[in-house]
Formats: C-alpha cells, sequence, structure tokens
C-alpha cells in the first residue's frame, strides 16, 4: 500500500468519525511504531520555505515565531536557526516526542489544535508559519484553522501561507486537497503583501499557492 493509500484511508476514517484531525495521532504513532510512513516528512525544511526567506529576509532578532502543524520539527527549527524565538505545534503528541528528540532544547515544541488553540495564543506571534494544513482539511474546518490561525497574528506581525494551489473551475481531486485562490486572497485582520503562483521543484511539479500577509493595525 503506498503511503498516500494509507493516509487517506486514515483522513477519511476520521472525517467520517467527525473528528477531521485526529489521524494525525494515529499515522505519527504508527511511524514511531515502523508501519507506515508519514509521506511529507523529508527531515529537512521545506524549501518552499527557505527560498522565500532567502528571497525576503525576515528580522527575527527578539521576534517570536509559531509554526502550525509543526509534524517532526525542521520548518520550526529552521526559523530558530535564523533568529527566532520559536514555538511549534501538533495535534500528534507523538509527533512532538519525535520533535523534542531530533531538537532538543532549541524550540517549544507543544501539542495543540489549529481548530482550539490556546486563547493566550491570540495576538502573540510576529512571523506564524502555516504549510501543508490547510490542504489536509475539509472544506468547514479549513475556514475555521485559518481563521484561528490569523488571530495568532501579533498586530504588525505577518503570516506565511504555503498550499497547493488549484483553479476556481479546477476538479478538488484527492487530498491533499489544493486550495482555491478566493479561500486565501482575503482574510479578514491580515493584509496580503505578497501572492504567489508557482510549480515548485518536486517531480513531478506541484502548483503552490504562496502569500505574505501583515496584520493590520488597528484604528
Amino acid at each position: 500500500m503506498s503511503t498516500r493509500v494509507r493516509v487517506r484511508e486514515l483522513a477519511a476514517e476520521y472525517i467520517a468519525k467527525g473528528d477531521p484531525t485526529g489521524w494525525f495521532e494515529q499515522l505519527y504513532r504508527e511511524a514511531a511504531e515502523g508501519s507506515s510512513v508519514v509521506p511529507w516528512a523529508d527531515l529537512r525544511p521545506n524549501p518552499n520555505l527557505v527560498e522565500f526567506l532567502s528571497r525576503h529576509p525576515i528580522p527575527a532578532a527578539g521576534k517570536t515565531a509559531l509554526k502550525i502543524g509543526c509534524g517532526l520539527g525542521d520548518d520550526a527549527a529552521e526559523l530558530a536557526e535564523r533568529g527566532f524565538e520559536t514555538t511549534a505545534f501538533d495535534i500528534s503528541a507523538s509527533a512532538i516526542r519525535a520533535c523534542n528528540q531530533r531538537f532538543p532544547g532549541r524550540v517549544r515544541f507543544v501539542v495543540a489544535d489549529v481548530l482550539h488553540p490556546p486563547a493566550e495564543w491570540t495576538g502573540y506571534f510576529d512571523f506564524v508559519l502555516e504549510s501543508y494544513t490547510l490542504q489536509v482539511l475539509p472544506p468547514l474546518p479549513r475556514r475555521e484553522a485559518l481563521r484561528n490561525v490569523a488571530s495568532l497574528v501579533k498586530e504588525g506581525g505577518h503570516l506565511l501561507l504555503i498550499a497547493r494551489g488549484r483553479e476556481e473551475g479546477d476538479p478538488e481531486g484527492e487530498m491533499p486537497w489544493p486550495l482555491k485562490r478566493i479561500e486565501i486572497e482575503n482574510v479578514s485582520t491580515l493584509r496580503t503583501l505578497s501572492f504567489e503562483d508557482y510549480f515548485d521543484t518536486e517531480s513531478p511539479p506541484v502548483r503552490r499557492f504562496r502569500v505574505l500577509y501583515e496584520k493590520r493595525s488597528r484604528v
């Protein structure tokens, strides 16, 4: 069985039970036991993040950063390496255990749910990174998750969002579901600074949307 087939089976099983994020823990637990593989765990920082930050360096000294859905921790470690005081979370306790083993003391790794983030995180982070989490959520939880992610950005701070992309009339396809531009172009409380629509360097290439937002100042 291919890794993506197993992931889609798990996701469908939990979504049918009304638990759109519960399958992450089972997947990471199976991976820790050696009976499954996390297909997106490349054990290196996301090249779409690295390439963006190389062209658009964001001041990190004295700034806080948050990684949404951190998986095995490579993107969070990259943000910490660049100077951010970094927090990262995943709903999977097994993933967080792996993060702490791989990157001890470098990042504050915690178990949390993007659909119910800690209240004390609201408006706290200077830089928030959301990559590849929204695209594995069904439409209704996806909208809720995006609202929650936006709420975590500090006034004057930034959100970087990276996801698969598709045209309005394109078929939704199988999970991971590409996002439509209209879903992420206008986010309440955030101002879009840049919107990139491009094909990445994977084989075969994957269409990506990469969006940088800024939290609007209160009037």
